[in-house]
């Protein structure tokens, strides 16, 4: 499973085509070839809808079928709101990208695309101070008929600004990040359709907010529920307390799963049914705003084993495999299909695979310990056995804030090769020596770590390899493999080491929510002074230049901490049988453009 990052520069966006045509090497097309896309693949991460300059996006006109689209994705649906904490995650991104609109949305290629079937523009309109002013297209309704508008955009402000605290000091609604909204002072709604806001501090990232992931949700519900009036009257902060704890407690807890009347769409499908662990359904939105979409129902399915998707798609009990965790296996299987009219992908997205040290555990709390780690790691066998099978190109990754081939990428650590002996003789420089077991302790603490993770085969495969590869540096490795691990345990710091992915949008901000002192999704408890002036910086600044160096000033702190470990790049693979065009879209899933699916012969 990945977790989204909130939002990912300027420079990050202006450089987000350079980064996907630079990373998207390896195999890709119908005969299983690996020397580069081939030109029909390239073709599919174009939008039908998109306007030749690639930057505006209106649904296309398409061929409606009576058909179920059955996709299968690594893990299942969980929840309606994915800002909220304890929910983000990738698999719910991909069910929502198709159910909640906003202002804009991406292509395959990462190209921020203003989504024109709801709104007319989003115009800077000041500078200093910074305001942005939202437009929205007369007519967008939910799918219960109620407007989709500015109180929806308010709402999605109000929850994730982060300036609302409880009696003792906590964040009140739990978002997963804060990032942008919280440079927002004010949020003004000049009728329905104008959001103006007012930003206290420069934020060059503003077209990730409202909708790039998926937050725009209903305020309507939210007021229905909890007997608040009007929403927009309410403040973050020196309000209408009591109010603003029932909106908070709402936002966080009523939208998991699917109740039908609490979770209307505003996008071209909504959800119709659910099946918890299992599958969600979604059907056309006759209230869309935009032109119907193609099928007239899409269930996806969570199937963790890749393996076994693969098998679903021969068997033809799904007709699209959308694969965030490449497995080797599963590729040469799908690769051997293509007399059977099956086409594959694989390509290098905006997702990569680390090791997060948990700052809590005493072991882990000594920098002597979490160095020694690094070092047995040995990340290019890794790659080696678990990557290049798929993308034959990939090499271990060197940066946390960038992805090679990106403007500002540095490797910070490459001096961590999986150097057993380098790593021993860190601990015994720190005071500790081996036991009888050949484990090093001290002070009667033996240095055995658990890596948490859930159940896909190839992280198991990675735990694996590390207990190999740790063992003769005297540092004991144990699996601790659990399907729900990123759904309950990873947001309350529940591990020693927690082996997952990021997935971002192009946009490098959110970073600071991970990486900066008690950021919404820092939970390893890592903080460094210097780590949070840099991002502080970083996502405030302007000047493109000086926003990259800042980012490259947080990565190299970070490196030297031994925090989080890089591992690469995590491909992308998916399948398909029977529909036009077909392309994992990294932020999105496949389903990013589902609304355009045409059935072939």
């Amino acid at each position: 499973m990945s977790i989204r990052r909130k939002t990912l520069s300027a420079a990050a966006m202006a450089v987000g085509a350079s980064l996907v045509l630079t990373a998207c090497g390896g195999s890709t097309g119908g005969d299983g070839g690996t020397t580069g896309p081939s030109d029909d693949i390239k073709a599919m991460a174009k939008a039908k809808g998109e306007n030749d300059a690639q930057t505006e996006y209106t649904s296309p006109e398409v061929t409606q079928s009576s058909d179920t689209i059955t996709v299968s994705t690594d893990n299942p649906f969980t929840a309606y709101n994915n800002s909220a904490a304890d929910a983000n995650n990738s698999y719910n991104t991909f069910a929502m990208t198709q159910v909640l609109s906003g202002a804009y949305k991406l292509d395959g290629n990462n190209n921020v695309l203003l989504d024109k079937d709801v709104m007319e523009g989003v115009d800077l309109t000041s500078t200093s101070p910074q305001v942005v002013t939202w437009k929205i297209k007369d007519g967008v309704t939910w799918s219960d008929g109620a407007p989709w508008g500015c109180k929806d955009f308010y709402l999605t402000w109000l929850s994730q600004t982060g300036k609302s605290k409880t009696a003792d000091g906590k964040d009140l609604f739990l978002a997963a990040g804060t990032t942008g909204y919280e440079d927002i002072s004010k949020v003004e709604c000049k009728g329905n359709n104008e959001v103006v806001t007012t930003f206290e501090k420069s934020y060059p990232d503003y077209k990730g907010l409202f909708g790039v992931s998926g937050d725009v949700l209903p305020a309507h519900i939210v007021e229905a529920q909890t007997g608040v009036a009007d929403i927009t009257k309410l403040l973050p902060v020196g309000g209408d307390q009591a109010a603003l704890e029932k909106v908070a407690e709402f936002w966080k807890t009523k939208w998991n799963g699917f109740t039908k009347d609490l979770m209307p769409a505003s996008g071209a499908y909504m959800i119709t049914a659910f099946e918890q662990n299992n599958s969600v359904t979604l059907e056309r939105n006759p209230k869309y705003a935009g032109k119907p979409g193609g099928p007239a129902k899409i269930v996806l399915r969570g199937i963790s084993d890749q393996v076994a998707q693969a098998q679903a798609l021969e068997n033809g009990e799904v007709q699209v495999n959308s694969m965030a965790q490449p497995d080797v296996n599963a590729a040469d299987r799908l690769r051997g299909l293509s007399s059977q009219g099956v086409k594959f992908g694989a390509s290098n997205g905006l997702s990569f695979e680390h090791l997060d040290l948990n700052f809590k555990n005493p072991l882990l709390a000594d920098i002597a310990v979490r160095k020694a780690f690094f070092q047995c790691v040995n990340r290019q066998e890794i790659v080696d056995k678990l990557v290049k099978p798929v993308l034959e190109d990939a090499v271990p990754l060197g940066s946390l804030s960038f992805f090679q081939g990106e403007d500002g990428y540095k490797d910070v650590y490459a001096d961590y090769k999986g150097d057993a002996a380098a790593a021993k003789k860190s601990l015994t420089d720190a005071g500790y020596t081996a036991g009888s077991d050949g484990i090093m302790a001290k002070g009667g603490q033996r240095v055995s770590l658990k890596i948490s993770h859930t159940d896909i085969p190839r992280r198991k495969q990675t735990v694996e390899l590390i207990q190999s590869q740790c063992k003769n540096a005297g540092i004991e490795i144990k699996d601790d493999t659990d399907s729900n691990f990123l759904d309950t345990r990873v947001s309350q710091g529940d591990y020693d080491i927690a082996l997952f992915a990021w997935s971002s949008a192009p946009f490098k901000s959110g970073q600071k929510s991970i990486y900066s002192t008690g950021g919404g999704q820092n939970w390893s408890s890592y903080s460094n002074p210097k780590v949070d002036a840099a991002y502080t910086d970083a996502v405030g600044n302007l000047d493109e230049a000086a926003a990259t160096k800042s980012y490259q000033e947080a990565d190299a702190a970070m490196a030297a901490d031994a925090y989080s470990l890089p591992l690469f790049n995590l491909p992308q693979m998916w399948a398909w049988k029977g529909i036009d065009s077909v392309y994992f879209q990294s932020y999105n899933g496949t389903l990013w453009n589902a609304n355009e699916w045409v059935k072939s012969q």
